[in-house]
């Protein structure tokens, strides 16, 4: 009998050593299905579940992710649903700075932008990017445009970035654009949002700064180095009309924000040429001058006096593969991306936007500003056209031995950085300490200390490109972004008191 009972209890604990093993397994196939959440720009649909740092998310808000913007640290976009994985899934960084066919041989032509008048007392324009995701990690809101004087300053603002997925226009983060509620606090002009239907987020943050400053335009940017990869589907013959037309339908004509935009600015980074995907064709090169041409018809249909601007390439290989002498006849203005030039994804310290070449640079790339201005206005655009990108931020190595004060030297990598490495804000590198040092070849400037050396532009840089700016009869300046200034506007103080 105690056999039996024996036996009994074997199979009894061998049953439920199988249960509990299938069980387990069960668990683990269900926390599998869920994906890591993915930060780098991919479409969530309402339903979609995630694990982030061992606990499953459910999207409530269709949108598409950008690095920050966590399901733990976003409830307006993602919900618990009590699920766990067990993995985690790091948090990432702030996005990097950063960077149709047409008939066999028919040029289509453009339809002429209304002239409107350059704002500024000088005619110079001052351009600044507002980044949407600016609002989480770094806190850089719509009201500190104001109180750092910045908005008196602005000719116009590029808010960045709408996202370009299957052929149509789509709001990059609606969370930030037009459903977070600012408090009063945090408000332009100091009126906390309201939930009974009315905008909120930075659009509507946006229209009260523009009814204090009615001298600032506010752009919609489209793509930017991480969302330019659907362009060129986009411009194809086939898809270009629609394509052109859900952008102006839901950043011109939507009822909702109403008067917020005042045009749009393609950041197609880039036409025929790899950017961060190479999803390009070589009749890029037609379709962006057919796109832009259907940009500005589709604008003036709907009121003439919208604005159409692009980010354009300095690097020659890319400027090859526009066609220079047509675009700028559909575009209001032209933004070159002067800056970037060399980081450190290259292991020799140099100049990020320097505005000459120099004999005694190692680089067998030697990228300036006056030789990417040259390209664009020896191809056939008019100088006042031309706005001449500045960076407000520096690139950054480590190890750089003392040598030519760290100039040209070998690095041994990316110098450390807030949201990234190699790369820092102006209002950072200020405040390391470091030794400034300028070359006159160039005219530009660095600092250098502990190993680390930072190519940057500082308010007396500043003056310089815009002394060569107003020499060259060009249109002013752009900058990547204003969050990268100082909390009392140092960089925009000098472009606006050199214009």
């Amino acid at each position: 009998m105690k056999r039996v009972l024996h036996l009994t209890n074997l199979i009894s604990m061998l049953m439920t050593f199988v249960l509990l093993s299938t069980l387990v397994l069960t668990i683990g196939d269900v926390t599998a299905a869920a994906p890591a959440w993915d930060g780098n720009s991919k479409a969530y649909a309402v339903g979609d579940v995630v694990s982030y740092e061992g606990q499953e998310y459910r999207s409530i808000q269709a949108h598409t992710s950008q690095p920050g913007w966590t399901p733990a640290a976003v409830p307006a976009l993602w919900t618990p649903t009590g699920g766990t994985s067990p993995t985690n899934t790091p948090a990432p960084t702030d996005p990097p700075m950063t960077p149709t066919p047409t008939d066999p041989g028919v040029t289509p032509t453009p339809v002429t932008p209304t002239p409107t008048p350059p704002p500024g007392a000088s005619g110079k324009r001052i351009v600044g990017y507002f980044v949407d995701w600016g609002i989480y990690g770094r806190n850089y809101l719509v009201k500190n445009i104001k109180t750092s004087g910045s908005a008196e300053k602005l000719t116009h603002i590029n808010y960045a970035f709408a996202n370009v997925v299957n052929n149509q226009c789509q709001i990059g983060d609606s969370f930030a654009a037009y459903d977070k509620a600012f408090t009063a606090a945090e408000s332009v002009d100091g009126v906390a949002d309201t939930w009974d239907g009315s905008l909120r987020g930075n659009f509507n943050q946006l229209r009260k700064l523009k009814e204090e400053y009615p001298n600032i335009k506010v752009m919609i940017s489209l793509g930017g180095w991480t969302w330019s990869s659907g362009f060129s589907d986009a411009a194809l013959p086939q898809n270009r009309v629609g394509f052109v037309k859900s952008c102006v339908d839901l950043f011109i004509t939507d009822p909702r924000w109403e008067g917020v935009f005042d045009g749009i600015d393609v950041d197609w980074e880039y036409p025929g040429a790899c950017g961060n995907t190479c999803n390009f064709r070589p009749e890029d090169t037609q379709n962006f001058t057919a796109l832009l041409a259907e940009f500005r018809k589709q604008l003036n249909e709907v009121r003439p006096g919208l604005l159409l601007t692009i980010a354009a390439p300095a690097g020659p290989d890319k400027i090859s593969k526009i066609e220079v002498g047509e675009i700028h006849k559909s575009l209001d203005f032209i933004n070159l991306m002067t800056y970037d030039f060399h980081g450190a994804w290259e292991n020799t310290t140099n100049f990020q936007s320097s505005l000459y070449e120099a004999a005694g640079d190692p680089s067998p790339d030697r990228f300036s500003v006056d030789g990417a201005t040259q390209l664009w206005l020896q191809g056939g655009t008019p100088a006042n056209k031309l706005v001449i990108g500045v960076p407000f931020y520096g690139r950054g190595w480590q190890g750089a031995p003392s040598t030519n004060n760290g100039l040209w030297q070998t690095a041994s990598g990316a110098a450390p950085g807030t949201y990234e490495p190699g790369i820092e804000d102006y209002k950072v590198l200020k405040a390391k300490g470091f030794t400034r040092y300028f070359n006159e070849e160039t005219q530009a400037a660095w600092i250098y200390g502990n190993g680390q050396f930072w190519t940057y532009d500082d308010p007396a840089i500043m003056k310089i490109k815009m002394d060569y700016i107003k020499s060259k009869g060009l249109g002013g300046a752009m900058f990547w972004e204003l969050s990268g200034d100082t909390s009392n506007g140092e960089l925009i103080t000098a472009l606006h008191n050199n214009r």
